[in-house]
């Protein structure tokens, strides 16, 4: 099964998140993970693909102009229902507790559902994620005066969702 990872980042803290959720992925054996900055990812390898995961740092609630850019190249794809139930999930990050975790993912979301994607979410069961509440993908906090580019506990909650995409693609693609 294949999986594609896309992300915007700028200072190297989505990159990391990124990296993370590419771990998870990877711990399911069947798994071929492909994981790009979105100035190096194609769009044309989208429509070979089982899952596709994106995300970028929460520009002012939203997504970033470079993944936005990226993701406004898929038409051609959404004209020929390449994407049509395709797995797909969603990641941000953003340097303050309130800088629009949420409505960054949703607007990340919302070009997956016009492509006709299933979009696995992290549910609150996972021990990862039962005290966080990062349901929509992963949403991170990521202060730009630390030392680390994400905490442990964001690091954990990357590889959950990898991993969670992993399985629910095994599952839908019968591997």
């Amino acid at each position: 099964m294949k999986i594609y990872i896309v992300y915007d980042s700028e200072g190297g803290h989505t990159e990391a998140l990124a990296r993370s959720i590419a771990e998870g992925a990877s711990r399911e054996a069947q798994a071929e993970v492909h994981i790009h900055h979105v100035h190096s990812a194609s769009v044309y390898d989208l429509a070979d693909m089982d899952a596709i995961i994106w995300g970028c740092p929460g520009h002012f609630g939203t997504i970033s102009s470079g993944l936005k850019a990226w993701i406004d190249k898929l038409g051609h794809l959404w004209a020929n229902g390449k994407l049509i139930n395709k797995i797909g999930a969603v990641f941000c990050t953003t340097a303050t507790q309130h800088g629009g975790l949420e409505s960054t993912m949703v607007s990340l979301m919302t070009p997956m559902l016009h492509h006709g994607m299933i979009i696995v979410g992290l549910p609150g069961n996972i021990p990862e994620n039962a005290l966080y509440g990062s349901y929509y993908g992963v949403g991170i906090t990521c202060p730009i005066d630390k030392d680390e580019l994400i905490s442990e506990q964001g690091k954990a909650l990357g590889r959950a969702l990898g991993e969670r995409v992993a399985q629910v693609t095994k599952k839908f693609i019968h591997v």
